[in-house]
């Protein structure tokens, strides 16, 4: 971390003195949560995923303090899509939110007040995301209309890291709706913000989403701004100098260091016991990440292009160093962090995802679960379905059906021998599909409310 970052992290801890839980109404029942979501972070970037050349100790002690998923999903195989399923906890093709938006685009996610947040802040919660947005620019989709009490990020897909602007090269950096012109390097920014309403929320119940743009490109190590570029198109994610495996490695461990001063936060604050702290990505990982043992990456229904880390912790509720086989999904989130909090689902918002929590505590037995994927990349459409262990990928014109359980690399297409199991999944892909699109179209013509 700069010298400024870890300046402000050491000033902001030696701020707080008397532990608040007691102080926060409902604390056994109801927990603060920290949602860590990082950008294009590879399935096995992680030390605690097996990466052998980058150290995460942070993001690493909460596997070892919670459970480690091995079978989790990102709702979409780009960033869009998968906030799109975390915010409002249903697919996002209900949405027609199937690709990433673009800049200076008209459309967004719908603030139709059964979002995430909101729903958390009617039931008493202080609500925040610092970080990423990228669910429309205009302020009627922007994470205030979405129940979000402060936002401090950028609502953009990437920006420059030390000049905070977007892909047009235009400024990207926000308080709430107010543009906000501060320096410093996006990833320590968005670890001080987090820092800053963790302090100011500490007496009373809190959800705080932190999502950090690392290691999303460009790929600018911290500590050198001398890397920030007149207009972030300047260079292509893989154009050969726009970055190495070293930078992506440095950028990553940064974030991990924050993941630190939050986690340090907590515990000098008494938080610790009573705050559900997640941890999970938005898709799977770029050209720099590592996807081992998975593949493929970004942008397919591959599972490189899906699975992604995730880590739950919540002491005295989560077994501690549990690693759990139970396949879950990022709108699974929702609805376990609005179960966990005791907050209500209004008639008309139901939820596609379940509640991981009775499964992962040890209360009930792993479930069976079937899910289901779509993407439209350079004129390629995907479409997936996993049921089980077994998933069936139609990739254009061809269906392959893989044992995902025992082929986790996907190396090993059985449709052939398994022409059963493509039977029987097909036709729920197409029903699934059906549904989604009866009403996104429904939505459109302003018969969803």
């Amino acid at each position: 971390m700069s010298a400024r970052g870890i300046c402000t992290c050491l000033a902001l801890a030696s701020l707080l003195t008397q532990p608040a839980a007691a102080q926060q109404p409902g604390a056994a029942t109801a927990p603060n949560v920290v949602l860590i979501v990082t950008d294009d972070l590879g399935y096995g970037d992680l030390g605690s995923y097996g990466a052998p050349d980058v150290k995460t100790p942070n993001i690493d002690r909460l596997a070892k303090e919670g459970v480690r998923l091995t079978d989790f999903y990102a709702n979409g195989a780009t960033c869009t899509p998968t906030r799109a399923a975390l915010i409002s906890g249903r697919y996002q093709q209900r949405f027609e939110l199937e690709r990433p938006l673009g800049t200076g685009v008209d459309t967004g996610l719908p603030a139709e007040g059964r979002s995430l947040p909101y729903l958390l802040r009617n039931n008493g919660y202080a609500t925040g995301l610092v970080g990423k947005w990228h669910l429309g620019e205009k302020p009627e989709f922007g994470p205030n209309a979405h129940g979000f009490d402060d936002f401090f990020g950028f609502k953009s897909g990437y920006v420059d890291y030390y000049q905070h602007t977007a892909g047009d090269g235009m400024h990207d950096l926000y308080e709430n709706e107010a543009p906000a012109h501060v320096t410093g390097y996006m990833t320590d920014l968005i670890t001080d913000r987090s820092l800053s309403f963790i302090e100011r929320h500490a007496r009373r119940r809190f959800f705080l989403e932190i999502a950090y743009n690392a290691p999303h490109w460009p790929y600018q190590r911290p500590d050198r701004p001398s890397t920030a570029r007149d207009n972030a198109l300047h260079l292509q994610p893989y154009d050969a100098d726009s970055g190495t495996r070293q930078d992506y490695v440095a950028m990553l461990e940064r974030a991990d260091q924050g993941i630190g001063a939050i986690l340090a936060l907590l515990d000098k604050r008494g938080l610790t016991q009573n705050t559900l702290v997640i941890f999970t990505n938005d898709n799977g990982g770029e050209w720099l990440s590592r996807n081992a043992p998975l593949f493929h990456r970004k942008w397919t229904l591959w599972e490189g292009g899906i699975r992604v880390p995730a880590i739950l912790r919540w002491p005295g509720r989560i077994p501690a160093g549990q690693v759990s086989r139970q396949v879950g999904i990022t709108f699974d989130i929702t609805a376990s962090i609005l179960a966990a909090t005791n907050t209500p689902v209004p008639t008309g918002g139901a939820l596609d995802g379940i509640n991981l929590l009775p499964m992962l505590s040890g209360q009930s037995a792993v479930v069976e679960r079937t899910l289901f994927w779509r993407t439209l990349y350079a004129n390629r459409r995907q479409r997936a379905v996993r049921s089980g262990d077994w998933k069936l990928l139609i990739d254009g014109e061809s269906a392959m059906v893989f044992d995902v359980r025992n082929d986790i690399g996907e190396r090993n297409d059985v449709a052939r021998e398994r022409q059963d199991v493509a039977r029987r999944l097909r036709p729920l892909i197409e029903e699934w599909e059906q549904g989604v699109d009866v009403e996104a179209k429904a939505r459109s013509a302003g018969r969803v409310r």
